[in-house]
């Protein structure tokens, strides 16, 4: 913590976030194992915090809306006032326990994951915008008695009426109603969806008149997290210009260590050696155009030095094209197309740390992408630019193994896209099955954390014309809501997935019920 604090400050950062309340704040209906967890942690959290305030960081803890443990659930149940009554306890006793906290993140709109296993877990309990709006009025009194902060995030998996506060107006308007405290501050990732490229800034910055913080992601949790250079210099530039109009931005929140459910493991400040170089380089980047207004030209020099810049900034704009084109489709990338309440990932056959390879993959891109041969194109000409990256990274004294990785994992995706796109073809079925086999043997999981590779060439039952037809009834390319949205996609839908649960069977692929917050979380 010496360490991260250290060169968190010396960067330029003057905040930082910790998680979270629900470890910190302790309940006299807590189980009396948890509560002595939970004294442990106090004492722990408190070295921590003073070593924060000595590197000059103000602090700030995150809480879900709201934790919960097996004892609070037997007595208070699904008693909503009671569950708020007890919230508002645990963030009283916290504020007043800690002075040295600056305030409180609050995340309402996504919970544990299925595979938490902690005593204390988080529920989703804001359902809509009323509600929210009624916990901002009774939580704010209380930031206001201590001179807190109250931060929050919009943030949603879609669940619930308020599943799209991200990017429906009117849900944000109602959430926010009313509410015009100086201890509060609105928190909005860049797009209107999760961190992935082909995002436009979101219009919800120029609609509030709240102060507001944009979150940013140095640790691309679906790029890599690190493991090679997917730069977000120049989209910061392109976002930050925009955002110097009437966005009434406070300030920035650059995630740097967490996020997503992968086995990537690198670290921002805290790895040996240049393990975090391309990390470091996104999260003192970011800062330095935000704040300083510098250019990427600029902020890179800055950090490398006017020798090697050259050849990093000509690094970085091959690694981009790369992430753009050979990553993404940017065919597929581009279309602005929802579901329910959430808009659709731009990057849907590499996820995390796995890519897909399968027939379901192969007819739902086929079917949305509408100039494959170009889509291949792309890719094939992104892959021809590793050699001189790999010579770029050389001369620039930069992580090679980094570089050599991705140049033999997008070798895959390259075959996937080829795949997906071509004809089948059992000899290039056979290619990718070895070409797997050798990227595992080349890079074995004990000496770095690599891909997870997805692979079945087993038939999809669905027909073509049925996925057209599906994906006209369910998907929209517009934000606002259909007719038949609101009378079966919102409703009825949902209604029948909870009553036959197809999220808990096994016909659902793994990845989908295993991860996150599960598939379910998209129908409540």
């Amino acid at each position: 913590m010496l360490r991260f604090t250290r060169e968190a400050a010396a960067a330029g950062y003057n905040a930082v976030t910790f998680d979270d309340l629900a470890h910190l704040a302790p309940h006299s209906l807590h189980e009396p194992e948890t509560a002595a967890r939970i004294a442990v942690f106090r004492e722990e959290f408190r070295e921590i915090f003073r070593i924060a305030r000595e590197a000059g960081l103000a602090i700030y803890v995150t809480s879900d809306v709201l934790p919960v443990t097996p004892q609070v659930d037997a007595v208070l149940g699904n008693h909503r006032q009671r569950l708020e009554d007890f919230y508002v306890e645990l963030v009283s006793s916290f504020l007043r326990d800690f002075p040295e906290i600056s305030g409180l993140v609050l995340r309402i709109g996504e919970s544990d994951g299925v595979d938490v296993k902690d005593p204390i877990r988080t529920r989703l309990h804001v359902r809509s915008a009323t509600e929210t709006n009624r916990l901002l009025r009774t939580l704010l009194p209380v930031f206001e008695q201590h001179d807190r902060t109250l931060i929050l995030r919009t943030w949603t998996v879609g669940a619930h009426r308020v599943g799209d506060l991200i990017w429906h107006r009117r849900t944000l308007a109602h959430a926010l109603d009313g509410i015009e405290s100086p201890n509060f501050i609105l928190s909005m990732k860049y797009g209107e969806s999760d961190f992935f490229r082909y995002l436009p800034l979101n219009r919800a910055f120029f609609r509030t008149p709240h102060r507001k913080i944009v979150e940013l992601q140095a640790r691309r949790e679906y790029e890599g997290a690190g493991e090679f250079p997917s730069f977000i210099g120049w989209d910061c530039e392109n976002y930050a210009r925009e955002l110097q109009g009437n966005a009434n931005l406070a300030g920035i929140s650059v995630w740097c260590q967490t996020g997503g459910w992968h086995r990537f493991r690198r670290l921002t400040f805290l790895e040996e050696g240049d393990r975090d170089f391309w990390l470091r380089l996104n999260t003192v980047v970011a800062l330095r155009i935000f704040r300083d207004r510098e250019s990427v030209e600029d902020a890179v020099a800055g950090i490398v030095g006017a020798e090697r810049a050259p050849a990093v900034l000509e690094l970085l704009r091959h690694a981009e094209t790369v992430v753009k084109e050979l990553h993404y489709i940017g065919d597929f990338a581009t279309q602005k197309l929802f579901f329910r309440r959430v808009r659709i990932p731009p990057l849907l056959h590499v996820y995390w740390d796995c890519l897909f390879i399968n027939h379901a993959v192969r007819k739902v891109l086929r079917h949305f992408v509408r100039d494959p041969e170009r889509s291949l194109r792309e890719g094939e000409a992104a892959y021809a630019l590793f050699p001189r990256m790999i010579e770029l990274a050389r001369s620039a004294e930069l992580p090679v193994a980094d570089i050599e990785h991705w140049r033999d994992f997008c070798h895959l995706i390259r075959l996937a896209r080829r795949y997906y796109f071509l004809p089948f073809d059992p000899e290039l079925a056979e290619k990718i099955r070895a070409s797997k086999k050798a990227y595992k043997k080349a890079w074995p999981s004990e000496r770095r954390q690599r891909y997870r590779i997805k692979l079945s060439f087993e038939p999809f039952k669905v027909k073509r014309q049925t996925l057209g037809w599906l994906s006209s009834l369910l998907l929209r390319r517009q934000r606002g809501y259909r007719l038949i949205d609101h009378v079966f996609t919102l409703n009825l839908l949902g209604l029948a997935f909870r009553l036959f649960r197809p999220g808990k069977s096994k016909a659902v692929p793994k990845f989908l019920r295993k991860s996150a917050m599960g598939v379910d979380a998209l129908f409540r």
